[in-house]
């Protein structure tokens, strides 16, 4: 695709020049091959059979999903290459906005076509939502979806709520956690809770001496956990007693214990430097773009759909449509409770959206030695 051809569908696209049923003329020219084909990469869940049949079968199209356990990791598939792959991209809200438009890597929606869709959103999430905007605020980068809190979990009959949100991360300030908790495998957000278990804010450059803070900080914080495992070991030991709390964790990964009946395991948020993310899909820069990307994501964006989305297999999350009564009125009061429904407004004024760590690569290597020295 010539650079002249490229910036002429940039225009287009942020012009609002591409009809709801196809794409532009251009774009058209490269996709005739791909009318039925849709590729995306994404979170788990958008993944799911319960998702993506009945798409299949709406539009007799073939699609494929690939999920991976962290932003990064996506991300980096894009840069390596895959955007010749690839139609959507679904990471955590920074990505989009702070990294690949600028890069290149993704393209803008029409407006007139999408901020409509906002109108039936959380509040929170009312167009122009910043995170699904480019930093002048003139670009549509993504929509919104799933989203939901990223910092621990505790069993409330060993930790009450109340004392867990009011001491947050100086639950970890010494050692009389040690053998009482475990963290979860999940190495961008394990980075995060480090830094704000140190005190440091994790989304700025950071001094040496907030380095070697941080560097002091992992290597206590691995050595005192009682294990490290994935998403099902450490619910496992909290439903069991074996520990009282983990991290990195929110309401995502309560939502397994919580759907089993374990009310008393819930994800908090810390009274002071409370975590959330919120899910962007965007359209890929790719030169032979399907022409169902922008009708997948007026897809998810149905009641019926963004129900399923939320319940969807694996974990399960609150979604930006629940302020749409046709959408709420699906969900049952047992999954607004797994969904912690009842602190979500509050949650919601708590938490800093998640951002982009400027020296992740560093801070990701220090944590991954402190985790391998625990074995």
């Amino acid at each position: 695709m010539t650079d002249l051809t490229r910036r002429s569908l940039l225009k287009a696209l942020s012009a609002g020049a591409i009809a709801s049923s196809s794409l532009s003329v251009a774009a058209k020219a490269f996709a005739v091959s791909r009318e039925k084909e849709l590729n995306i990469l994404c979170w788990e869940g958008y993944n799911s059979a319960d998702v993506l049949d009945p798409y299949r079968k709406l539009r007799s199209a073939t699609v494929h999903a690939e999920s991976a356990t962290n932003s990064p990791t996506i991300v980096n598939k894009l840069r390596a290459g895959e955007t010749k792959v690839w139609d959507l991209i679904n990471v955590d809200n920074p990505w989009a906005r702070e990294f690949m438009y600028p890069n290149n890597l993704i393209l803008p929606l029409p407006i007139e076509e999408f901020a409509p869709y906002f109108d039936k959103m959380l509040p929170f999430f009312k167009y122009p939502f910043d995170w699904s905007m480019s930093t002048d605020g003139t670009k549509l980068l993504g929509m919104v979806q799933r989203f939901g809190t990223n910092n621990f979990v505790v069993n409330t009959d060993k930790i009450s709520r109340k004392t867990a949100e009011e001491q947050g991360w100086k639950l970890w300030a010494d050692d009389s956690l040690k053998d009482r908790y475990a963290i979860n495998i999940a190495d961008d957000w394990n980075v995060c809770h480090m830094f704000a278990i140190a005190g440091i804010d994790p989304y700025r450059e950071h001094t040496k001496e907030e380095m070697e803070l941080y560097t002091k900080t992992c290597k206590r914080i691995f050595a005192n956990a009682k294990f490290v495992g994935d998403i099902a070991a450490v619910n496992q030991a909290l439903v069991t007693g074996d520990i009282d709390v983990y991290l990195s964790g929110g309401t995502y990964t309560s939502s397994l214990a919580r759907a089993d009946g374990y009310d008393n395991i819930r994800a908090i948020s810390p009274n002071k430097d409370a975590y959330m993310w919120i899910e962007i899909t965007s359209l890929v820069n790719n030169p032979e773009l399907s022409p169902l990307a922008m009708d997948f994501l007026k897809y998810v964006q149905e009641p019926e759909v963004a129900h399923t989305v939320a319940f969807a297999e694996g974990t399960f999350n609150p979604v930006a449509q629940m302020a749409n009564p046709e959408c709420f009125k699906l969900f049952t009061k047992e999954e607004l409770d797994i969904i912690q429904y009842d602190s979500l407004e509050e949650d919601l004024t708590k938490c800093r959206a998640d951002d982009i760590i400027p020296n992740y690569d560093e801070a990701h290597e220090i944590m991954v030695e402190a985790k391998r020295v625990k074995g």
